[in-house]
C-alpha cells in the first residue's frame, strides 16, 4: 500500500503528504501520518500551532484549499466530514509550476477520502496509518510494467479492478491484458511496448469485463522511467476504478462512455454518481445538482460536494432531501429554462435569485434534461472561478442532458416499479411474528439483487394454541408480480387449514389440492413443522423443499432426514409423510429456502456445508444475530432469501393435565362435575372451586345438548389459571344470544361462562371444536 501510495502521489505531482489534525485543548496541530522519501530534518513537523501563518493552519482556518506556487510547490486542503473541521492534507509538489487542474482535482478527493477515515470515535483521534487506506477506497492501483520481460508487478487493487484474484495472477502483463476488450487492445500496447523516451506520459481510458460479464471503465496513467541508452526503462503507473474523462477534443469517447455508463445505472442514485463523474471533474467544476421534476416541484437526488457548507445559505437553514422553497416560482431562472426546455449558460458575475446565489460565481450551467418529449429534471453545474464556455462543451452539455434525461426517466420508473414490489413482497408477509411460551421465533427476509425485487419465498409462525406451534416456510417458483400473489394465497391456506386444527399432513395435503386447483403453471415448495412447546415433540412434513437443520445443545448441528413428497402443485392425490423428531430444549431448528445455499457458483450440497457451519459458529443467546450470521455477506443475491429460526427453551411452568372423557348419559354433567371437584381437590384448588364447577356444568350441557359425536372435558392448571376445555364434533361455534329476557328459555349458560371466566372463547380442531374458559385460582399446588 505505500508502493501504491507514493506512485499515487507521484502521478499527482506530490513528492510528500502529510495528515495534521487538531489536538484537543493544545491550540495546535498535529501529525497524524506522512508519507514521502524526505530525510527526517526536511519531513513535515510533528506539530503546527493553528494561529500560525503555516499553509496547513491558515488552510485549516480558512476552510478552504491552499495553493501555494513560490519557492518550493505546495498545497495545504481542509479534510471536512458532516459539515466539521477534522484536520488539514498538506502536499508539497515536484514541479516548479504547481499543480495541474487535473492533479489538484485528484488531489480533493483524496482530502475527502481522508476526512471520512478521520472522523474521530472520541474526542481526541489516535495517531493511525491514514494515507494508504484513503487510497484504497478510492480504489487506485499502481503497477511496474518491465517491457523487456513482459512482467508486471501488480497491487491487489489494481488485480481488483481488473477482476484477477491475487492466487490466480501469474505476474505476466498479457494476463492482464486478456481481460480488456479488444476494440481497447491498441492502445494498451502502447503502454506495453513504450518507446526508449523517458518521461513520456501517457493516459488513456480502457474497458474490461468483469467476472460476472459487466462491462468496466478504467482509467490509466503512466510514464517511461529512464532506462539504458536505446531501450525504455520502466512503466511506472496508476489505474483508477472511477473513469475521469479529461477535457480535450474527444467529446466520442465522453459521450460513448456516458451512455455505457448510463446504460449501467438502474436507480436515480446511480444515475446521479454517473453525473457527476461525467461532469465535474472532466469540466473542472466546483458543484453538480441534480433534481428531478414531479409536478411543480423540484426533488433534488444528488449534491456534489454533500456538505451543506458548499451550497447557498438559504439551503442550509433547512437541510434535507428536498430543496427548501423548491416551487419552481421561487427559482424564476429554473422555471423558465425548463419551460423553454433550452439549456442556459449564465456567465460569471450573474445576478441570481437568493435560491442561487452562490452555486456558480464563476459561471453556471442550467440543463433541462428532456425525456420522451417531457423534462425529466434539470442538472446545475456552477463554476467558482470565471470559466468560459467553448463551443465544443456546449455541444458535450446538450448531448450529455439528453442522455442523463433519459436514463432519469428509466431510473424513476426503476424505483417506483422496486418499491412497488417492496411494498407487495412486505403486504403478503408476517408483519411480525408471535411471542411464543417456551420458545423464541424469528425470521429474516432479502429480495433478489437482480430483476424485479420481489419473489414466491415465504414463511410464517402460527400460533395454534398455548402449548403448540405451527413453522413453515415455502418457495413459490419464479420471480414476479403472479409468484408473490400465489406466495400470499399459499400462505394464507396453510394458515387457515392449521388454524382449523389439522394435522401437518392434512395441512399440507389441502394447501397440495388448492394450488392444483388454481389452474397455475407455477409449483411450490415448503416444509411445515408443528411442534408440542410442552414437551419438545414435533411433527414435519416436508413437500419438495430442503431438510431443516438443527443445532443440538452442544453446539452439533445436522440436517434432520425428513420424508419428502412431491412439490405443491404438481399432484391432486400426493402424499406426504410425517417425521417425528424429539427436540431437548437449547435446540435451534432452521428453516431456509434454495436462496441461502444454491447459487450458479455455489453448489448445493457446499451451501448446506456452509450453513451447518454458521449455525455451529453462531451463539444462540440472540436468535436474532444469529440469524443475522446465517445470512451472511449475500453480495450480488441470484435469488431471494428467506429464513425461519426458532430456539426452542422449553415452558418454563409445566402444565398439570387432566382428562374425561363425557358420556351421553342421563347424569353425564354430574360425573363431570364430580370429577373436576375431585381434580381439584387433588390440585389443592379452593378458591374459585365454585366457579369451575359451574363453567364445567354449563359447557359439558350445552356440548350434549346442542351436538352429536363424542364430547371430551380437559382441565389444565398452568400456574394461577385453571382451564377448562370442552371438544365435541361439531364445527360450528357456540353463539350467544341476542336478547335475553326473562321469556327466553336458552342462551343465559354461555353468558353465565363468560360473566365467570376471566377468558372464554372457542378454537377449531380436528374433527370439530373446542369451548375453553379460563379462571384465575390461588398458585401453587401438586
Amino acid at each position: 500500500m505505500r508502493r501504491c501510495l507514493d506512485r499515487a502521489l507521484t502521478f499527482a505531482g506530490a513528492t510528500q503528504a502529510a495528515v495534521y489534525a487538531p489536538a484537543v485543548g493544545d491550540g495546535e496541530l498535529r501529525l497524524m501520518d506522512a508519507s514521502g522519501d524526505a530525510p527526517p530534518e526536511h519531513g513535515p513537523p510533528d506539530h503546527l500551532p493553528l494561529s500560525g501563518d503555516s499553509p496547513a493552519a491558515r488552510a485549516y482556518r480558512n476552510d478552504r484549499p491552499l495553493w501555494l506556487t513560490a519557492d518550493a510547490p505546495l498545497g495545504a486542503l481542509p479534510l471536512d466530514a458532516d459539515g466539521r473541521r477534522l484536520g488539514c492534507l498538506v502536499v508539497r509538489g515536484a514541479s516548479v509550476d504547481g499543480f495541474d487542474i487535473e492533479q489538484r482535482q485528484f488531489l480533493e478527493r483524496y482530502a475527502d477520502a481522508l476526512a471520512v477515515l478521520l472522523r474521530p470515535a472520541g474526542d481526541t483521534p489516535a495517531p493511525a496509518p491514514l494515507l494508504a487506506p484513503a487510497l484504497r477506497t478510492l480504489r487506485v492501483g499502481s503497477f511496474v510494467l518491465f517491457p523487456d520481460t513482459g512482467l508486471i508487478e501488480a497491487d491487489e487493487t489494481l488485480l481488483d479492478l481488473v477482476g484477477i484474484s491475487p492466487d490466480d495472477f501469474d505476474g505476466k502483463a498479457d494476463t492482464l491484458l486478456a481481460h480488456a476488450l479488444p476494440e481497447d487492445m491498441h492502445a494498451l500496447m502502447s503502454v506495453l511496448e513504450p518507446s526508449a523516451q523517458a518521461s513520456v506520459r501517457r493516459d488513456l481510458e480502457f474497458r474490461v469485463r468483469g467476472p460476472t460479464g459487466e462491462m468496466r471503465w478504467l482509467s490509466l496513467s503512466c510514464r517511461v522511467e529512464a532506462g539504458v541508452p536505446d531501450a525504455p526503462g520502466e512503466v511506472l503507473g496508476v489505474v483508477t476504478a472511477t473513469p475521469v474523462l479529461r477535457r480535450g477534443t474527444d467529446d466520442v469517447a465522453r459521450i460513448q462512455w456516458l451512455t455505457a455508463a448510463l446504460d449501467d445505472a438502474n436507480t436515480v442514485r446511480d444515475v446521479g454518481r454517473v453525473v457527476v463523474a461525467a461532469l465535474r471533474e472532466p469540466l473542472g467544476a466546483d458543484r453538480v445538482a441534480l433534481a428531478a421534476l414531479q409536478d411543480d416541484r423540484l426533488l433534488v437526488t444528488v449534491l456534489d460536494p454533500p456538505r451543506p457548507t458548499a451550497w447557498p445559505e438559504i439551503w442550509r437553514s433547512e437541510w434535507r432531501t428536498e430543496w427548501p422553497d423548491a416551487p419552481l416560482r421561487a427559482l424564476p431562472t429554473l422555471q423558465a429554462a425548463l419551460r423553454d426546455g433550452r439549456m442556459d449558460l449564465w456567465p460569471a458575475g450573474t445576478d441570481f435569485e437568493p435560491g442561487l446565489t452562490g452555486v456558480g460565481a464563476g459561471g453556471l450551467a442550467v440543463l433541462p434534461l428532456p425525456a420522451k418529449g417531457q423534462v425529466a429534471g434539470v442538472c446545475l453545474v456552477g463554476w467558482e472561478r470565471r470559466h468560459e464556455f467553448v463551443p465544443e462543451e456546449r455541444s458535450l452539455l446538450t448531448a450529455t442532458a439528453a442522455l442523463v434525461g433519459q436514463a432519469l426517466k428509466r431510473a424513476h420508473a426503476h424505483d417506483a416499479e422496486q418499491e412497488l414490489a417492496t411494498m407487495l413482497q412486505r403486504s403478503l408477509l408476517p408483519r411480525r411474528l408471535p411471542e411464543l411460551p417456551g420458545g423464541t421465533a424469528v425470521a429474516r427476509y432479502l429480495p433478489a439483487k437482480r430483476g424485479l425485487q420481489v419473489g414466491g419465498d415465504w414463511y410464517d409462525v402460527i400460533a395454534l394454541s398455548e402449548d403448540r406451534v405451527a413453522l413453515v416456510i415455502g418457495d413459490v417458483q419464479g420471480h414476479s408480480a403472479g409468484a408473490a400473489t400465489i406466495m400470499g394465497q399459499m400462505r394464507t391456506a396453510v394458515r387457515a387449514y392449521a388454524m382449523e386444527g389439522h394435522p401437518p399432513d392434512v395441512v399440507v395435503s389441502h394447501a397440495n389440492r388448492l394450488l392444483v386447483a388454481m389452474e397455475t403453471d407455477l409449483f411450490a415448495t415448503c416444509c411445515y413443522a408443528e411442534l408440542d412447546m410442552e414437551e419438545g415433540n414435533t411433527l414435519f412434513v416436508r413437500a419438495g423443499h430442503l431438510a431443516p437443520l438443527v443445532r443440538r445443545p452442544d453446539g452439533v448441528t445436522e440436517e434432520i432426514e425428513v420424508a419428502g413428497g412431491p412439490p405443491l402443485g404438481i399432484l391432486a392425490e400426493a402424499d406426504f409423510p410425517m417425521t417425528a423428531v424429539e427436540l431437548a430444549p437449547g435446540t435451534v431448528l432452521a428453516l431456509v429456502t434454495d436462496g441461502l445455499v444454491e447459487a450458479a457458483d455455489l453448489p448445493l450440497d457446499e451451501g448446506m456445508r456452509r450453513t451447518r457451519a454458521a449455525l455451529a459458529a453462531a451463539d444462540p443467546a440472540d436468535p436474532g444475530a444469529m440469524a443475522d450470521e446465517l445470512l451472511g455477506d449475500a453480495g450480488r443475491r441470484e435469488d431471494d432469501v428467506a429464513l425461519l429460526l426458532l430456539r426452542y427453551d422449553g415452558m418454563k411452568t409445566r402444565p398439570i393435565r387432566a382428562g374425561w372423557m363425557v358420556w351421553r348419559l342421563p347424569d353425564a354433567v354430574m360425573h363431570a362435575r364430580r370429577f373436576t371437584a375431585r381434580t381439584l381437590r387433588r390440585w389443592k384448588v379452593r378458591e374459585a372451586a365454585d366457579a369451575v364447577l359451574l363453567v364445567v356444568s354449563e359447557l359439558v350441557t350445552n356440548a350434549l345438548v346442542h351436538t352429536q359425536g363424542p364430547v371430551r372435558l380437559d382441565l389444565i392448571l398452568r400456574g394461577d389459571r385453571v382451564r377448562v376445555c370442552v371438544s365435541d364434533s361439531s364445527p360450528r361455534a357456540p353463539a350467544k344470544p341476542v336478547i335475553v329476557d326473562w321469556e327466553s328459555t336458552g342462551g343465559r349458560g354461555l353468558l353465565l361462562v363468560e360473566a365467570m371466566s376471566d377468558s372464554f372463547g372457542s378454537v377449531p380442531v380436528a374433527g370439530g371444536k373446542q369451548v375453553w374458559s379460563e379462571i384465575a385460582v390461588a398458585e401453587g399446588v401438586t
